[in-house]
């Protein structure tokens, strides 16, 4: 048998693709299963983006290879969001690279700035494929703990104590996964100024910024932030698109560059319709994102009741899909989840799985119907 990689040696399967077997594997036999674990986002995208997404499949260029770099309309279009929307100036042509998802961005920076040997910093709790692919590029994790009285913000002075002369790579991600915590104008500052200081370059994760939100914010809008941090961004949350793949790496030209170095040579340009829908869903009024998030707002105040029936305490103060509910005294995040899933057939996703600073903890995502969120509070009940 040919044997793998060894860079699998640390990898394992992402969890969500090794739990879902299971959870389809109780549905297939006949379990009532309510899915709260995953945040894809069930609601559709605007009639609008569908329809042009259909209208341009007779377009002449439609079913040829696309530019590296995507449309030059696409690229306006997300460099008129980032200054309607964040106040954030950017040259669509220099600044701004259009991705298959934000997630390939994670590999593709990674790749672009990072050696072997080299260490990162990633939050502890924090989204799994930061760490995932650093092990894969043979790139040392270094886990930065986020507390919950320290509002899940990083602790820089204690950061600075250690050794980061090795230390390339800073990955943040505000709003916070799985928290919701929302990061304060003085910890951007503080995390620029960090950057500076140590020679690293911070990524700030973003997809979450529209959702439940009244201040989307970017930390490119920040003094001094173009030279020491990029700034990945999704259209998946934000207009019910994640199926559709489309993100979008921002920041200075010099570290853009780097990125399409890695980019030009993984794949060969965005589906010509895909850009199209995201082009108008970029356009999109006031009115969508106070739309989604009346749905969304109904929603969480019935994943804060199904917390109170599960005994949960939480912070009403958070932005995003999620809720992040800790679980009562001397319960273990894992076997917790199990159990809700073999007793009530409610299937929500562990703290542990975003990092050891999860544990005690459980995350309900807000991806699922308010009938599924009442049928799981009677169940509980």
């Amino acid at each position: 048998m040919i044997q793998p990689s060894n860079r699998l040696d640390n990898v394992e399967e992402y969890y969500f693709s090794k739990k879902l077997k299971e959870v389809n594997l109780l549905k297939a036999h006949g379990k009532p299963i309510i899915n709260l674990g995953i945040g894809s986002p069930d609601l559709p995208p605007s009639p609008r983006v569908i329809e042009v997404l259909k209208e341009s499949l007779s377009d002449a260029s439609a079913h040829k290879y696309q530019s590296y770099i995507g449309l030059p309309e696409l690229r306006e279009a997300m460099a008129t969001f980032y200054k309607e929307h964040y106040g954030v100036a950017l040259s669509p042509l220099r600044e701004i690279l259009p991705l298959m998802g934000s997630k390939e961005g994670i590999m593709h920076i990674s790749m672009a700035f990072l050696n072997e040997g080299d260490e990162v910093l990633i939050p502890n709790p924090g989204y799994p494929t930061y760490a995932s692919v650093a092990k894969l590029l043979n790139v040392k994790p270094r886990f930065y703990d986020l507390i919950e009285r320290n509002g899940y913000e990083p602790n820089l002075l204690a950061l600075e104590k250690l050794n980061l002369d090795k230390v390339k790579l800073m990955w943040i991600n505000y709003p916070h996964m799985p928290t919701g915590a929302m990061a304060s104008n003085k910890a951007f500052g503080d995390i620029i100024a960090f950057a500076k200081r140590n020679n690293i370059l911070v990524v700030n994760d973003n997809p979450y910024s529209f959702v439940l939100n009244d201040f989307p914010r970017s930390i490119l809008k920040y003094p001094g932030a173009k030279d020491y941090c990029l700034e990945l961004n999704s259209l998946s949350k934000t207009f019910n698109m994640a199926g559709w793949r489309v993100g979008m790496v921002s920041g200075k030209v010099e570290h853009i560059d780097a990125i399409l170095k890695v980019k030009s040579n993984m794949d060969s340009g965005m589906f010509y319709g895909i850009q199209k829908g995201a082009i108008e869903a970029l356009k999109s009024s006031k009115l969508w994102y106070s739309s989604m998030n009346s749905v969304y707002e109904e929603r969480r105040k019935l994943a804060w009741e199904l917390a109170d029936a599960l005994k949960c305490t939480y912070n009403k103060d958070t932005a995003g899909m999620f809720v992040w509910a800790k679980l009562s005294k001397n319960n273990h995040s894992e076997a917790y989840i199990d159990e809700l899933l073999k007793k009530k057939s409610i299937f929500v996703a562990p703290g542990t799985i975003f990092g050891s600073k999860g544990e005690g903890y459980i995350r309900l995502s807000l991806c699922a119907t308010t009938e599924d969120f009442e049928e799981a509070i009677a169940r509980v009940k």
